[in-house]
């Protein structure tokens, strides 16, 4: 074996396994997002290693009893870095591939502007939709972060506090309208007078002519920024 040969195979040998990896990115929750569901109930721990701390455990439901959606970050190896729902929010961690289902592609997202009081939807990163909204008060705040869409239902009472649908998501306020409390959702309202504004519990409130049209385009896992 020649030296330079011999000694690219001793420098690969000594490097931990991790490190020899090469990340694949699954997401920029911009212009691409994937996500998957859970095929087997798994720990999430905070590094691609068996013996890492655990820092959550997969789920296969939402508390609304729908399937649970992870969004996907990164592949590296056999393992995926994706982003943990519940509190608090922004957690991140690792998973075995093989515990979730194959992942799903959606070049959807939404940007919440609470500043503002803007929304936006955005196909491949282009603009393709703003309008107002009302965000939570200042004692009960919209969270600021990187989430996703959990959930979307159908109103039964369209005429209600939540007009016509609604959307679920992976942020948790310290209080919201969404039943259960908690749960920071993106639906109607029968007080449209209050748009735009700073009228919630938490959650973001659309007039029901805008909260349909989201609807119909964003699907689960699809990504909502709120900043």
């Amino acid at each position: 074996m020649r030296r330079s040969v011999a000694i690219a195979v001793c420098a690969l040998a000594s490097t931990p396994a991790a490190a020899q990896a090469r990340d694949t990115r699954l997401s920029d929750e911009r212009t691409f997002t994937r996500t998957a569901e859970v095929r087997r109930i798994a720990p999430v721990r905070e590094r691609p290693d068996v013996s890492a701390r655990p820092v959550a455990r997969l789920h296969r439901w939402t508390e609304d009893r729908f399937p649970e959606t992870y969004l996907l970050l990164r592949r590296r190896g056999r393992w995926i870095e994706l982003r943990v729902p519940g509190r608090p929010n922004g957690r991140t961690g690792w998973v075995r591939a093989d515990a979730l289902s194959a992942p799903r592609l959606t070049r959807w997202a939404l940007v919440i502007d609470r500043e503002r009081l803007r929304a936006r939807l955005l196909f491949k990163g282009r603009r393709r939709w703003t309008g107002p909204v009302g965000v939570g008060a200042p004692g009960t705040p919209t969270p600021a972060g990187r989430f996703w869409v959990r959930e979307k239902l159908r109103v039964d009472a369209p005429g209600g506090i939540y007009g016509p649908r609604a959307l679920g998501t992976s942020a948790y306020s310290a209080l919201s309208e969404w039943p259960g409390g908690g749960v920071v959702g993106i639906h109607g309202t029968n007080q449209p007078e209050l748009i735009p504004g700073r009228p919630s519990h938490g959650c973001i409130r659309l007039r029901n002519r805008h909260i349909r049209h989201l609807a119909r385009r964003l699907p689960i896992g699809a990504p909502v920024l709120i900043r």
